[in-house]
């Protein structure tokens, strides 16, 4: 890992049709939307600059309203994920190749700073193209959830898959009991942020879209099924999981509560 953080950007990709969750980025937790507060995290990490990229003049109206150094850049509805929507905002700013290019997913609103600067630190601290996180998996019910995305990495600290299934199948104890995780498996959450260099990023979302990519519905496979590599570290502090589902934006009502931040 590099001694200091290398200067970075963060973009937030915004959609307001979220499938499972209409309107996400507006929702309110504690009082503010959801995409003020992915927003307001990205600046306190240290960004240089942070950019809130949308299709929907809702939500560029709740950003404009915030004020701020936080940018938003209108972008095109027609978008298969949040990496090719990110790609249009690096060209709309020409962005230089060498540009470190955060994606902090709109439905991570508790992203702590630590782990945003950790994901710049793993691009930096390997020749791969591309970095993500991801923290232990405790919890058979969060491993069978798939809601909850699984990543199976390699020795060399590189991705080997990410599924929404439970991964990996650890053969012997789930014939027996699958209600509890056996010890030794290395489970992992995967957690919804990334980094790579705006020439990387241009590149990879030039590419077409891969059926594994589109299976899962998981965007980071498109990189993964056109042989890039993926570098994975553990978050050094825990990320509260994302927002999916309705019951998802209760949890972090709770856990707001409980952290004394209402």
């Amino acid at each position: 890992m590099p001694a200091k953080t290398p200067p970075y950007v963060v973009v937030v990709p915004a959609r307001y049709a979220s499938t499972r969750l209409p309107g996400k980025p507006l929702l309110k937790i504690g009082g503010l939307s959801m995409i003020r507060r992915v927003a307001a995290r990205a600046a306190q990490a240290g960004a240089a600059q942070v950019v809130v990229a949308t299709d929907d003049d809702r939500v560029a109206a709740e950003m404009r309203g915030c004020g701020g150094d936080i940018l938003v850049c209108m972008t095109r509805e027609d978008h298969a994920s949040g990496t090719d929507r990110i790609a249009e905002v690096a060209s709309h700013f020409g962005w230089p190749d060498d540009t470190v290019v955060v994606n902090l997913q709109g439905d991570e609103p508790f992203a702590p700073a630590a782990g945003i600067r950790a994901v710049v630190d793993t691009l930096a601290g390997d020749d791969a193209p591309m970095a993500t996180l991801a923290t232990p998996i405790t919890d058979a019910e969060e491993l069978f959830d798939p809601n909850v995305v699984k990543v199976v990495r390699g020795g060399n600290g590189r991705a080997l898959y990410f599924t929404r299934a439970p991964a990996p199948w650890a053969r012997d104890a789930f014939a027996v009991d699958r209600h509890a995780l056996p010890a030794a498996v290395p489970f992992l959450r995967h957690i919804g942020i990334y980094a790579y260099r705006a020439g990387f990023l241009r590149r990879v979302a030039a590419l077409p879209r891969t059926p594994l990519e589109q299976a899962e519905s998981l965007e980071q496979l498109r990189a993964l099924e056109h042989g890039y590599a993926i570098s994975v570290s553990l978050t050094p502090e825990p990320f509260p999981p994302g927002i999916d589902t309705p019951e998802d934006l209760g949890r972090a009502e709770a856990w707001l509560k409980k952290q004394g931040d209402l």
